[in-house]
């Protein structure tokens, strides 16, 4: 009996050490799926919009905790520079990219590069033109942004019952960024019946996109427009009622404008004003009672589309779409998952923004 007990303790001991060792194996394999993950490279085009450092944080947590390691790079709004990031990614060993381009035609030539490593493309959100090397598209509705803002003017006017004239003025993005003419021919599917009956005018006579287009998105660019619009057709007893801005930048541009020449007074209200991105300075610009609306684009939701179709791509599968007819690159017809957009105002901020856990109350 003594022997057998001896063998059983024996036995235990062994039992012991072979599961610690099972325990170190699993770390091990856990250091490992990091390293076997690979490297995805995220480019990402300017720090000065919150939107896009959200976007940038949402990767790096959804990637990396798939195991992952995450390149990612902020190139300022400054092309060049993110030609050389990518181009730096590409050295690295990057296995995928993930590219918010700055200038949708401008990276023809870094992305033959990568295709050269058999490392492939995901565009996030904005689409990269005149190349065949992109394998996905992930992005929201940008055409049902436009028709969002425009409808949201519609109803606030109430263009349908009300005989106006009503004065508004239109704000395009930025011409180097595909979305940017989505996003206007979305609104103007809403507006443009109302421009041609009258009931809206554009006292600037500034109809055309080229007209409008605020390079860079740059919410100082649109405030010095504003404000030449204002001194050239706005001198005499004429207001502006509405003002059509595809994003929040511009939108608050555009504020600082009126409200340099009086808008904002009981005599003198701000205009109703569209925007884009719920970027929390809009947040409590809606707040306090000027900008009017924004468009929420869950930036969570994008980042998990972005990390599904790197996976995809990396395990040799097809990704989930939900478009392979819309977005034509120049090259082909990029296959694109679109995300829905949300109208946000006074009404819903809280539920949308708030509740949902995007931004907390303390960021206020």
């Amino acid at each position: 009996m003594k022997k057998i007990g001896f063998a059983a303790v024996l036995l235990s001991l062994m039992l012991f050490l072979v599961a610690c060792g099972d325990d170190n194996a699993s770390n091990d394999s856990s250091d490992d799926v990091v390293t076997d993950g690979g490297l995805i490279g995220v480019a990402m085009p300017t720090k000065s919009s919150q939107r896009w450092v959200d976007d940038g944080e949402n990767m790096v947590e959804q990637l990396e905790a798939l195991g992952y390691e995450v390149d990612l790079q902020y190139a300022e709004d400054d092309v060049d520079t993110q030609i050389e990031q990518i181009e730096n990614m590409i050295v690295k060993g990057a296995d995928a990219l993930v590219i918010a381009s700055i200038d949708g035609t401008a990276l023809t030539d870094v992305l033959q590069q990568a295709n050269d490593q058999d490392i492939e493309v995901v565009a996030y959100d904005r689409l990269i033109m005149e190349s065949p090397h992109v394998s996905y598209y992930a992005t929201f509705d940008n055409f049902q942004v436009g028709v969002l803002q425009a409808s949201y003017l519609e109803e606030v006017l109430d263009l349908e019952n009300e005989p106006g004239p009503f004065n508004i003025e239109l704000f395009g993005g930025s011409p180097d960024d595909n979305n940017a003419y989505f996003f206007w021919d979305g609104a103007l599917s809403v507006l443009q019946p109302y421009l041609d009956e009258g009931k809206l005018v554009i006292q600037s006579g500034q109809t055309e996109f080229e007209q409008a287009a605020t390079m860079r998105w740059d919410g100082n660019t649109a405030k010095s427009r504003m404000e030449n619009i204002l001194s050239s057709a706005y001198a005499g007893d004429e207001k502006v009622d509405a003002v059509l801005s595809p994003y929040d930048g511009i939108s608050r541009g555009v504020i600082q404008a009126l409200k340099g020449i009086g808008y904002g007074s009981d005599e003198l209200p701000l205009p109703v004003i569209s925007g884009q991105d719920a970027e929390l300075a809009s947040i409590k610009s809606i707040i306090d009672g000027e900008q009017t609306q924004t468009v929420f684009k869950d930036t969570r939701d994008l980042a998990a589309v972005a990390v599904e179709m790197t996976e995809s791509i990396l395990k040799g599968e097809e990704a989930e779409v939900n478009d392979t007819e819309t977005y034509d690159n120049n090259e082909k017809v990029v296959p694109t998952y679109l995300v829905e957009p949300i109208s946000v105002d006074i009404n819903n901020y809280q539920e949308v923004i708030f509740d949902s856990g995007y931004y907390s109350e303390d960021e206020l």
